[in-house]
């Protein structure tokens, strides 16, 4: 086992705890008086999150592997449920399954099948003249497409941008060759040109894109959430107000800061250095990632692991990112740190994988 991996992610989720923990305090009426609610939840949610890592460990690559269309088809058809009775609605999205007091989001879920499923899509290359033939290729961005349309109809198109980076990496990651990779970069513009022209974004999307590009837009509008998260990090200064002393954070002037804003909570209460802190825990999260990669000892247990590279990279960067105001705002959760069951669960279960491809043994891709 990787425990410098393992001990990264605890450490974030239990950060995680105490930030949730001040964001929430002045919220705990709404819980019947008790304070500490989303805290506690949170670290219940991590102790499942651990448990389900050590499932994963203990199935191991080959059956996952070979499991792997399964899951993909199941986390399809969660994904198609959305849109059923079944489905539940919060803040004006449709991205949950209500499971009897459990929200679930199938969109978390989708993406531990998704590598699975290109890892088995591209790990594969015998029988090809020129080593990576077109019919592989696009095989692979139909299993990336078929779940972002739908999860893109919910709407969440955050998670879809996951999708896409997670497809870009791993064909790196496979040998493709660049055309292919500067080809799809090509066809995801054209795309959100297409779907800008068309209309086919949600207007508070549109909404939030103005603000991104223009901050002043408005400011006590759409800009809001942005506006009050940077100024809750601007005022932290250097060392921060300390924990559960920030004027923002326990005002409850940043909206859902337990959730998608949870960094603003350390930008204002813990300073640059407590924030730049959890930047630099996320950072020795993806390096140990990249080392089980770049060390598998096959090509299959390197794609899943560059996979799962994509997938936390890009969460952390969009969700920092639209903290700080250098991204729009696509509800993406700071993985391990923000409250949400599903959110954690996923991430735990992409500890798992990358588990499973430093303890696997050598074995034919």
């Amino acid at each position: 086992m990787d425990w410098v991996l393992v001990g990264t992610a605890a450490v974030l989720s239990l950060l995680g705890a105490v930030l949730i923990d001040s964001a929430t305090r002045g919220s705990g009426a709404v819980q019947g008086g008790d304070t500490e609610h989303f805290a506690l939840w949170h670290l219940f949610n991590a102790g499942l999150g651990v448990l389900l890592m050590g499932g994963v460990v203990w199935c191991g690559l080959t059956r996952l592997v070979w499991a792997a269309p399964w899951l993909y088809a199941a986390g399809v058809i969660l994904v198609v449920l959305v849109f059923t009775p079944l489905g539940s609605t919060a803040n004006g999205a449709q991205r949950w399954l209500d499971l009897g007091g459990f929200a679930l989001q199938p969109a978390e879920f989708v993406k531990v099948s998704t590598v699975l499923m290109l890892a088995v899509v591209l790990g594969c290359r015998s029988g090809e003249v020129d080593g990576f033939g077109s019919r592989r290729v696009l095989l692979a961005l139909a299993v990336v497409v078929v779940p972002s349309v739908f999860i893109l109809l919910t709407p969440d198109l955050g998670q879809s941008m996951g999708l896409g980076a997670i497809l870009l990496c791993v064909l790196f990651a496979a040998g493709a060759h660049w055309g292919w990779v500067l080809g799809l970069l090509g066809a995801v513009a054209v795309g959100a040109l297409l779907v800008w022209q068309l209309e086919l974004l949600d207007s508070y999307q549109v909404d939030r894109f103005a603000a991104f590009v223009d901050p002043a837009l408005d400011p006590a509008g759409v800009g809001y959430n942005t506006s009050q998260a940077r100024t809750a990090i601007g005022s932290g200064g250097l060392t921060g107000t300390g924990l559960f002393n920030g004027p923002q954070t326990a005002g409850q002037f940043v909206p859902e800061q337990h959730t998608d804003f949870v960094f603003s909570v350390a930008g204002e209460e813990l300073g640059f250095l407590g924030a730049g802190g959890i930047i630099v825990l996320f950072g020795v999260l993806l390096w140990r990632a990249l080392r089980i990669a770049r060390r598998s000892s096959d090509l299959l247990g390197a794609l899943v692991a560059s996979g799962v590279v994509a997938w936390l990279a890009f969460q952390t960067f969009e969700s920092i990112g639209m903290n700080l105001g250098i991204m729009p705002v696509t509800g993406l959760p700071l993985v391990f740190v923000s409250y949400g069951g599903s959110s954690m669960f996923a991430g735990w279960v992409a500890v798992g994988l990358l588990q499973c491809v430093h303890v696997r043994r050598p074995v034919s891709a």
